[in-house]
């Protein structure tokens, strides 16, 4: 993801009123936890149950801001459930579990359900939540991600953002699929995950079906409305290739669509390194206003308008894409262990680069080393634990790149390709930990890399030229010349400084 900084003091908040709540021991009759155990984000997701899919059949007024919907989720209890909460901002209206009415109360962002009956564990259990509100006025605390627009809304956010439109098990450990209903008024477009089943009009108001078959975390569902204009055709791998651009981007609509429509190339590239697209769909959004970042939402990145502002930006369409891997199919298993989403996505930017020979991976490994300076705040920040408040510092990204490049130096070509391809395919449609990254890269390489990993992902401070931390000696060299891709990479990764 490439983000604007404005939420590092909020999540930081969050982070420090949030109450701590251990998940109850599987088998033991009681509530669920109130948190899903996030060392960074406590209050983040929920304990006693596991969601397997999400029906959201929705209904919503640009006029107003005004959204009603029915959540149908289903979920398999993961102890004798006695009570159970769902991440949500909105009103609940009524709650039914496995069909029958349930007590509810809301406080923040927990909505707590008492059901008629203890759920057994490892039943099956359906929720259906009924509730309506408007999004952009929830005041729920420091952080709305919510973003309303001038012709309708966007739900993009990292890392919470689906509380805002439709109640679930927000944290990345709880996967599901989906099915999204969209009802907007006529001639207004709404676009989310995965295929388009159908479309159809009744009374004034069209539906809008999208389908996502692969477990999805519930911050990378996404939901875009307003005027936009559609395209459906045939990507990489035959699939289905669907892009949505405002009618509203004016002069940037051709920057916009010529950095966007490349992304069947960049997937291709892409699965050359990592291996198989884990996905089933593809495309991308780019809204005319109201985002300052782009998000790896699953199967259809959106990119604020403000990427192509100077002119076409294919780095930001390499970063999101490969956070298809590395993010959306193998999530965080905590929030802690964000180096290993954003230093491939970053490192793929480099590996673009080096192919189509606008600098190598080595030019520009040297080139961020060099520009800054052992003093710089910016090697204070550990990007194998940089702190809830600085989950998305830029050190994460470039330092984070940087670490990747440092351990291909250091393990060579070949053991790099096959700890990459390794660690996607025994975590596809899972989570990771940066400590099960660091076991596979030295069980892979045959060698011991301590020295290396400590010195670029957990010690503050910039880390010295030497073979045990894979930083080459031409990195040291003054007035190191700047390749060319630096350029459209730092457009692309400027918007990070402003959102965090």
């Amino acid at each position: 993801m490439i983000r604007r900084q404005g939420l590092r003091a909020v999540i930081a908040a969050c982070c420090a009123s949030a109450v701590f709540a251990a998940p109850a021991l599987a088998g033991a009759e009681g509530p669920g936890a109130p948190g899903a155990g996030d060392d960074y984000f406590p209050g983040y997701g929920n304990g006693g149950y596991d969601v397997s899919h999400y029906d959201l059949q929705l209904r919503y007024q640009p006029a107003d801001d005004h959204l009603q919907g029915t959540a149908t989720i289903v979920a398999n209890a993961t102890q004798d459930l006695t009570a159970f909460n769902l991440d949500f901002a909105l009103t609940a209206k009524s709650v039914r579990v496995n069909g029958m009415p349930a007590q509810f109360s809301q406080n923040g962002l927990e909505l707590t359900v008492t059901p008629s009956a203890t759920l057994p564990q490892g039943e099956m259990a359906t929720f259906v939540v009924e509730y309506e509100g408007t999004p952009s006025a929830a005041d729920v605390g420091p952080v709305n991600p919510w973003v309303r627009t001038s012709d309708g809304a966007l739900a993009v956010g990292q890392p919470e953002i689906s509380a805002w439109w439709f109640p679930g098990n927000d944290h990345p450990r709880d996967k599901a699929t989906y099915d999204v209903a969209i009802s907007v008024p006529d001639g207004t477009e709404a676009i989310s995950n995965g295929v388009n089943t159908r479309n159809s009009s009744l009374a004034g108001w069209t539906t809008w079906n999208w389908r996502n078959t692969e477990p999805t975390a519930t911050y990378l569902a996404f939901m875009a409305i307003g005027q936009y204009e559609i395209s459906s055709k045939t990507g990489a791998f035959g699939q289905p290739f669907v892009t949505a651009y405002s009618d509203k981007l004016g002069p940037l609509a051709g920057p916009a669509k010529a950095s966007v429509e490349r992304t069947p190339e960049v997937l291709d590239f892409l699965s050359q390194l990592f291996g198989e697209y884990p996905f089933s769909a593809q495309g991308g959004v780019v809204p005319s206003e109201g985002l300052g970042f782009a998000l790896e939402n699953q199967t259809r990145p959106t990119y604020s308008h403000l990427f192509f502002q100077r002119a076409a930006n294919v780095s930001v369409v390499v970063h999101e894409n490969a956070h298809q891997w590395f993010g959306d199919s193998v999530s965080v298993d905590t929030w802690r262990n964000i180096w290993v989403n954003e230093g491939f996505a970053s490192y793929a930017e480099w590996l673009w680069s080096e192919a189509h020979g606008t600098g190598t991976t080595q030019e520009l490994f040297d080139h961020y080393y060099n520009s800054y300076p052992a003093d710089d705040p910016f090697w204070q920040v550990p990007p194998g634990d940089p702190g809830a408040e600085d989950v998305f510092h830029t050190a994460v990204y470039d330092r984070g790149a940087m670490a990747l490049h440092a351990l291909r130096t250091a393990v060579g070509d070949e053991a790099m390709l096959d700890i990459t391809r390794t660690w996607v395919a025994e975590h596809r449609n899972s989570t990771g930990t940066v400590e099960q990254f660091i076991e596979l890269a030295e069980q892979k390489s045959g060698k011991q890399l301590d020295e290396l990993f400590n010195a670029w992902l957990f010690t503050k401070g910039k880390p010295a030229v030497s073979p045990a931390t894979g930083v080459a000696a031409s990195a040291a060299r003054e007035n190191v010349p700047e390749p060319a891709a630096v350029a459209e990479i730092d457009r692309a990764h400027e918007l990070l400084h402003d959102h965090g």
